[in-house]
């Protein structure tokens, strides 16, 4: 297992990213077995989420399980102090934040990764049954498209809306901001206008983390974006369609956690409210799931 500092978090201190990867048989160390493993996860958080729909999507209920933890990090570092020990365990004197998501060794007590790529492969091709109902979420000879989805969800709208809704951004730099975000939604559209998915004709990991990409853009950047910079997000219809389609699976909709998403952004977010707050683009709560996840007392 390799152990690299990752992004920084709220507190400043580097948080570790566990390497280890899922293998074929038990001469990898870590091999798929039913209920070795476990999920740690805060479907108030991004990468989290995309595990959580992957998980469901996959049927690993009763291979997998998975703990889910509060949606606002409780622990003084911005991590979750559930996770500590785990941490602890797992790096000598690992004093950093302990961050979600986690798939952890319930054998051994100890982390096999924080990467949450590495996690969704691994879960994809070393978890569950290759029945007719199982969706191949990575297909072979898709990776180098699959990679420029994601380029294009973390930097050209994620990335690119927070800078647009950053409190004293100047208006060039806002406008720069939007237009990246624009040219992203632009070329999901032609996507979605000619194809069922965003790849093709089937359900892939693609599809997951575009529609994890544009809850947080109706749920989170578009509170600090400005009514217009929001109607012209909302003209994408093969888009947003295929959002609300989404959404209406069980896989989905199910995970969804909107109170606990919007406790996380209003306990750290420190931007002001903009006019776009008032323009909702889907109506998330009618697909959402019927209750907040229990949190560990």
């Amino acid at each position: 297992m390799s152990v690299t500092p990752g992004k920084a978090a709220p507190s400043s201190l580097s948080v570790a990213s566990f390497r280890g990867r899922i293998g074929r048989d038990a001469r990898s160390g870590h091999y798929a077995v039913p209920r070795r493993y476990r999920l740690h996860l805060a479907l108030s958080c991004r990468d989290c989420l995309r595990i959580a729909i992957t998980h469901s999507l996959l049927g690993l209920d009763d291979t997998l399980p998975v703990t889910l933890l509060p949606a606002v990090p409780d622990g003084p570092d911005g991590g979750h102090s559930a996770l500590r020990l785990t941490y602890q365990a797992s790096a000598h004197r690992y004093a950093g934040p302990t961050a979600a998501p986690v798939l952890g060794d319930d054998w051994s007590g100890r982390i096999v990764s924080t990467h949450t790529p590495d996690i969704l492969r691994d879960l994809d091709r070393r978890f569950g049954s290759g029945g007719p109902d199982r969706p191949v979420l990575h297909p072979c000879g898709a990776e180098r498209e699959m990679e420029a989805i994601a380029r294009l969800c973390e930097r050209g709208i994620d990335d690119a809306a927070q800078r647009a809704g950053q409190p004293g951004a100047d208006d060039a730099a806002r406008d720069t901001a939007l237009g990246t975000v624009f040219g992203a939604l632009d070329a999901l559209e032609r996507r979605l206008a000619v194809r069922k998915y965003v790849l093709g004709e089937e359900l892939t990991a693609s599809d997951v983390q575009v529609w994890v990409t544009l809850l947080w853009l109706d749920t989170v950047h578009r509170q600090h974006l400005d009514a217009a910079a929001v109607h012209r997000i909302t003209d994408h219809p093969h888009l947003w369609a295929h959002a609300r389609r989404l959404a209406a699976h069980p896989a989905f909709g199910r995970q969804l956690d909107l109170d606990g998403i919007a406790r996380r952004h209003h306990a750290h977010c420190q931007g002001l409210e903009a006019a776009g707050a008032a323009v909702q683009i889907l109506d998330w709560a009618t697909h959402a799931r019927l209750r907040t996840p229990a949190e560990p007392g």
